[in-house]
């Protein structure tokens, strides 16, 4: 005899299995709701395909990848919209802002992002019918040891002189120097030609064969992220940088005179008296082109191997010619009963001028250091020393065009 409890599993048991008949056939794309006599041409497939979204979302960083780039991560859609799109730091929840494209097409970080850094991203988006397709991915950028970057000088949006090389330094070896050159653009509007040329294997400098043309503007393109540079070692910049030529300003010291002429767009604004180096220690010929600027900065003598020579902590007005130490600069600790300013050499190596303690005064050197932009050129003539090298500072021009076309990898 069947109870009644026994009765009531059997019909949950019934029930139960047609459940399980209805989530069989849903989970193999047939329409649960269909008609059992219905033929396979019925439309319960066209509604099972109606309720798919026709938004095709795209994460630019695969979920679980380990290079994802810092510059182009971001978030697309085709077939809709996005909705929403949340990025975090994965672990901290750290939310990473971004900005949306007016249509909903896409989406992108604000800024870039660090390198070797998990992060995740959710995306939403409808399509036309207002079904909501979804996306994820959890990655991780690029590492910095797994990638490279080259600090550039100048930088966008100067004015600087018409000595001024574009000069790369890379953090890591660069072997393959033809393509990374080839992703580094160089152009002006004056239409100069403009070459690449490798020092060793981390430093490209471009530059032009004469001087630039001043007021010219110079663009640069930056073309590197994803650029393997080295087995396993990619670029990760990309950006556009544009600066100025400003005017002419080349500045010849004479060491046979002991003066410094100052010529501006072909015209002579001053010459004035220096002591460039002494017998000991002599300077450089050659062209040499403004670096760095220090209203006042420290120069001790050991940093350059001279041993305890010298340690003064407030040269005034000093302006860097080379990366091995050699400024043109102020000097108020000069013999004051004998001055040697167009007269003898009696620096460490450096172009001394006349100036006060605190650089406050108006001293030729206060004049020269207003009047001079980096990149301007500062020509040495005549000196017992030798030309200084080309790759000592932004120092190109002392190399013959020809030499420097052929440095190039491109």
């Amino acid at each position: 005899m069947t109870t009644p409890d026994i009765a009531a599993r059997r019909v949950l048991g019934a029930c139960a299995a047609l459940m399980v008949g209805a989530l069989t056939l849903t989970a193999c794309g047939g329409n649960a709701n269909a008609d059992a006599n219905s033929s396979s041409d019925s439309k319960g497939g066209a509604d099972s395909a109606t309720k798919t979204s026709a938004a095709k979302i795209v994460i630019s960083a695969k979920d679980g990848s380990t290079d994802a780039s810092i510059n182009s991560t971001g978030v697309k859609v085709s077939g809709g919209k996005l909705t929403d799109v949340k990025m975090t730091v994965a672990g901290s929840g750290q939310a990473v802002p971004g900005s949306m494209s007016a249509n909903g097409g896409d989406w992108k970080p604000k800024q870039q992002l660090e390198r070797g850094t998990k992060y995740q991203i959710s995306a939403t988006a409808k399509d036309s019918g207002g079904r909501t397709a979804a996306a994820n991915s959890i990655f991780t950028t690029v590492s910095s040891a797994n990638s490279f970057i080259g600090t550039y000088t100048p930088d966008n949006g100067t004015t600087v002189g018409v000595g001024m090389p574009v000069s790369f330094n890379f953090d890591k070896v660069i072997s393959d120097k033809k393509a990374v050159q080839s992703h580094i653009t160089v152009s002006s509007t004056n239409g100069q030609k403009v070459v690449g040329h490798w020092f060793g294997a981390q430093r490209l400098d471009f530059r032009p064969e004469e001087y630039w043309k001043a007021g010219s503007k110079v663009t640069m393109k930056i073309d590197l992220d994803g650029v393997e540079g080295a087995n396993g070692v990619y670029g990760v910049q990309k950006k556009t940088v544009t600066f100025t030529i400003g005017r002419s300003q080349v500045s010849t010291v004479d060491v046979n005179t002991q003066t410094m002429t100052v010529v501006r767009d072909g015209k002579t604004l001053k010459s004035v008296p220096i002591s460039s180096g002494s017998p000991e220690h002599t300077t450089y010929n050659g062209q040499m082109v403004i670096s760095e600027k220090f209203t006042q900065t420290r120069m001790n003598s050991r940093t350059v191997g001279l041993g305890g020579e010298y340690d003064i902590p407030d040269v005034p007005h000093a302006m860097r010619l080379t990366s091995s130490g050699t400024f043109i600069h102020g000097n108020y600790w000069y013999n004051k009963a004998n001055p040697p300013f167009g007269r003898t050499g009696t620096s460490h190596g450096c172009v001394g001028l006349p100036d006060v303690q605190g650089a406050q005064g108006a001293t030729n050197a206060k004049w020269f250091y207003d009047n001079s932009l980096i990149g301007d050129v500062v020509i040495v003539k005549n000196s017992p020393d030798k030309t200084v090298s080309p790759d000592n500072g932004l120092n190109g021009w002392n190399m013959a065009w020809s030499q420097w076309v052929a440095g190039s990898a491109a």
